[in-house]
């Protein structure tokens, strides 16, 4: 993922704020950006996204520049795709698995071109990716999601690694969601929640943007 020097994965904390769109018009970052695309390329065959931001960065409409022929994409949605959303990602990935609890998500009458994991209340994500992996091979998966999913897979034990970009910029807002969201610690029992990380690398790419590579300890 990128984010701000501040963890900051968004410009704003409205869905008309977001970095793809607002990072080229910010001075040094917008000539350094395209060093997160190409990193991003590099990612595993398996992409887990949410549909808020395949909503957000137009997949409902016809703007949207996202075109992965070769990788294979998980997408947990409750209300934000549409129909022209979900068959955009059809059309642009090699295959799309959509998670919902929502039983009049639109996909129920697309499951003939899609794989659908309904589940009746709540996403039971330690059971989603073990479905991934015994039912469709998915050996690795990359996780591009909000700050909110983000926080729900890391203190769930299932993330193994962080690997992600920094931009050079400051950006602020403390409704902006930021690399990892989801509830407050309060307790001495909640710290617990927390990540210890190791460093696996540490990469200085041009225009002061930074590439860092963490192992998820515990």
């Amino acid at each position: 993922m990128i984010s701000s020097l501040d963890g900051k994965i968004s410009t704003g904390d409205v869905d008309a704020r977001d970095t793809e769109k607002d990072f080229p018009k910010v001075p040094v970052v917008k000539d350094g950006r395209h060093q997160y695309y190409d990193l991003e390329k590099k990612t595993d065959r398996c992409s887990f996204n949410t549909g808020k931001v395949m909503a957000k960065i137009g997949m409902n409409t016809n703007k949207c520049k996202l075109n992965c022929p070769g990788v294979e994409f998980i997408i947990v949605d409750g209300k934000h795709l549409t129909v022209k959303g979900i068959n955009n990602l059809i059309k642009k990935t090699k295959r799309l698995y959509l998670v919902t609890t929502n039983p009049k998500h639109p996909a129920f009458e697309m499951k003939d071109k899609l794989e659908l994991i309904y589940y009746p209340k709540k996403v039971n994500f330690k059971d989603l990716f073990k479905k991934l992996k015994q039912k469709f091979g998915m050996k690795r998966v990359t996780i591009q999601s909000g700050g909110t999913v983000n926080s729900i897979l890391i203190r769930e034990n299932l993330i193994d690694m962080v690997s992600f970009v920094i931009a050079p910029a400051l950006i602020g807002g403390k409704n902006t969601s930021s690399l990892v969201d989801g509830d407050d610690l309060r307790t001495e029992t909640d710290l617990k929640k927390i990540k210890s990380l190791r460093l696996v690398k540490c990469e200085k790419l041009k225009h002061s943007f930074l590439h860092l590579k963490y192992r998820v300890e515990n």
